[in-house]
């Protein structure tokens, strides 16, 4: 019954995110090994920045890498993909458009601000010819 239901409504689909345990223990290594690397980080302070910051990038990378064999990552990095290629179909406005709505939006500013301003002035003078 479930089946068809999902089949019914392609959109309401059950997509377990760590659906196994190499997954898991996978995702524990990359997380243990980014707070180990933390705390080394601060635990060999004696030691230059340059060496601690690079040992720390290796194991953020090492880390990233088995994060990426997941089916978790997997679906992560294809999501940029796409993200990446929807980006580049942005059709972005040139530097006159740019400057054109620019320009009105500012003019726009400013008559609504007169607008306004000349309200107020006349419900200040109704105002204060209602109360004397």
């Amino acid at each position: 019954m479930r089946e068809a239901d999902t089949r019914m409504n392609p959109t309401k689909t059950e997509t377990p995110i760590l659906n196994n345990r190499a997954d898991t223990l996978k995702l524990l290594a990359a997380g243990a090994i980014v707070l180990i690397a933390l705390a080394a980080f601060y635990v060999f302070a004696n030691h230059g920045l340059l060496v601690r910051v690079i040992g720390l990038l290796i194991a953020l990378g090492i880390a990233v890498t088995i994060a990426l064999k997941t089916e978790l990552g997997a679906e992560t990095l294809e999501f940029m993909r796409g993200a990446r290629s929807e980006l580049r179909k942005i059709v972005w406005p040139t530097r006159a458009e740019t400057t054109q709505t620019t320009l009105i939006v500012i003019a726009m500013v400013v008559i609504m601000g007169l607008l306004l301003w000349l309200l107020d002035i006349v419900l200040f003078w109704l105002v204060r010819l209602i109360t004397g």
